[in-house]
């Protein structure tokens, strides 16, 4: 039996799964103790941590280090791992792909794309799949809403259900129209994890550094439930002040020698 198979009762139960991105040990910890379903270990870590200017950079050795990470921070929690740009061109790449990142602690692979004959593939091979339809930062050039006409909504709801049949284990919908997301879910056996495609879907990702306020960018998709960014540029800024003015350390964050061994220091070393 697999893990996926609680999210499917989920699912038909009507409870709505709590996905969130995480990239490092500390930020995973964090998410387990505030309740999250599902880890996903994006290819977004690119530009959010590791400074690219593009998902296309990420690496597989770029993965499967996060993934690692992850799962240290969150030994029990279901990951799910993205695999890289050009890392699943052919059946055979993307199943030596997948077996790294589940080395790495993942628990499910992802991929952009309708690709039902590798979801097949990886089923088979042992590996869960999580399939990707909408927007698609690894192949699409400009990131924009999907699937706004009825011809474009009627091919992303043919392929959902196509990757469905093949076995796969969740389904993301990223910034489709809600009516379509609405449809695919109802329609589908696999549970359907949206970002910018309404309410219907059975659960919601966000990336942590946008939802935490990490970063400034704002998204239509988004909430930003914080504002750690601010709070971290205050904290350094405050800092920088105490350091430069003397204040920092005071005489509480530091030891002295105890007074014989300070003597005998000073006769070893007049």
């Amino acid at each position: 039996m697999s893990k996926a198979d609680a999210f499917f009762k989920m699912k038909r139960r009507g409870e709505k799964i709590v996905v969130v991105t995480a990239y490092d040990a500390p930020t995973a910890r964090l998410e387990i103790e505030a309740g999250v379903d599902i880890i996903l270990v994006g290819d977004s870590v690119g530009v959010n941590i590791l400074g690219y200017a593009h998902e296309r950079e990420v690496t597989l050795s770029d993965m499967a280090h996060h993934i690692r990470a992850v799962r240290r921070g969150a030994p029990q929690v279901y990951i799910i791992g993205d695999l890289p740009y050009a890392t699943y061109d052919t059946v055979e790449q993307a199943i030596e792909s997948s077996r790294i990142l589940a080395d790495a602690g993942a628990d499910c692979v992802k991929f952009e794309g309708a690709q039902p004959e590798l979801v097949r593939a990886l089923t088979r091979a042992g590996f869960d799949v999580c399939g990707h339809l909408g927007l698609e930062s690894q192949h699409q050039e400009v990131k924009r809403r999907q699937g706004k006409t009825a011809e474009a909504a009627a091919k992303l709801y043919d392929d959902a259900l196509a990757l469905d049949a093949a076995g796969q284990k969740f389904l993301v919908l990223e910034l489709v129209p809600h009516e379509l997301a609405a449809r695919v879910t109802r329609a589908i056996a696999a549970p359907t994890i949206g970002i910018g495609a309404g309410a219907s879907t059975d659960g919601q990702v966000l990336v942590v550094n946008d939802l935490a306020g990490i970063t400034t960018r704002e998204f239509k998709h988004n909430r930003r439930y914080g504002a750690i960014g601010t709070a971290l540029r205050d904290a350094l800024a405050a800092y920088a002040r105490d350091v430069r003015a003397g204040a920092f350390p005071a005489e509480e964050h530091g030891f002295r020698m105890a007074e014989d061994e300070g003597a005998a220091f000073e006769k070893m070393r007049p």
